[in-house]
């Protein structure tokens, strides 16, 4: 019975006889089923990528982005529920503006993830509320160079060389292990990063989507999104990359 949640996941606070939570899980299943994002983090900066589904050839290109720029040094990328994702942005938005105020200073990355971390966390303890079915990637680069984390629904943050979420997050995850992510450059990681988002769109079961990419580098160490010539460039190269793979197959 515990082994399918049957009675123990009604309530967020409820365990069941296994120590499971199972409310958590399915959050955690909801990002799963979210298109693919992907962050990387590289010797002079970190870049974000993600696979923004289109659900609908009426929408406006470029509304309802799952990118956002939190502080001039840091971008998050969501994917899962994306009114809980935007929940999320506006709350790291917040902590960001508060250590602003209170130390005068911009919010080191670790601090940024554990704070998000933290609010995500208190959602998976009360019966009264649901916890998010999003998972956040943050990007910085602070005093201490580039810094990458996720956060996940239960609220538990690391920190990352590369990660993934999303339902292509295994054969990404796999795609970002070959990479040598210490020796190369951000310029580098973007085209890899379109490479990996096109590896893993399965084009006969998902819908169209648009390719987001940010980053936030050594050079002015300010989140933006990658500009449209070079972010239509490097689309460009990954699907001849793709192209060449479907040949040789």
């Amino acid at each position: 019975m515990s082994s399918i949640g049957t009675g123990y996941d009604l309530s967020v606070s409820t365990y069941s006889p296994d120590g499971r939570v199972f409310q958590v899980e399915y959050a955690a299943k909801a990002v799963d089923n979210s298109g693919t994002v992907i962050g990387l983090r590289v010797k002079d900066g970190v870049v974000l990528a993600v696979e923004k589904l289109v659900q609908s050839k009426l929408l406006v290109p470029g509304s309802n982005r799952r990118i956002q720029t939190v502080d001039t040094h840091i971008g998050i990328a969501t994917a899962g529920l994306l009114a809980d994702g935007r929940h999320i942005v506006n709350c790291a938005r917040d902590e960001a503006q508060s250590y602003r105020n209170v130390y005068k200073s911009q919010i080191p990355g670790k601090i940024i993830a554990d704070r998000v971390g933290q609010y995500v966390q208190a959602y998976t303890l009360y019966s009264s509320v649901r916890p998010f079915g999003s998972s956040a990637i943050i990007g910085t680069f602070d005093k201490d160079g580039p810094q990458l984390f996720m956060v996940e629904p239960s609220g538990v943050y690391w920190g990352y060389h590369g990660c993934a979420i999303g339902k292509g997050k295994q054969v990404a995850k796999t795609e970002i292990e070959k990479l040598q992510l210490s020796e190369m450059s951000v310029l580098d990681a973007v085209k890899e990063a379109a490479r990996i988002i096109y590896t893993v769109h399965d084009e006969a079961k998902d819908k169209d989507f648009e390719l987001e990419l940010s980053w936030v580098s050594e050079g002015n160490k300010r989140h933006q999104f990658v500009p449209s010539d070079l972010a239509a460039e490097v689309e460009r190269l990954a699907k001849e990359s793709l192209n060449e793979e479907m040949e040789d197959d």
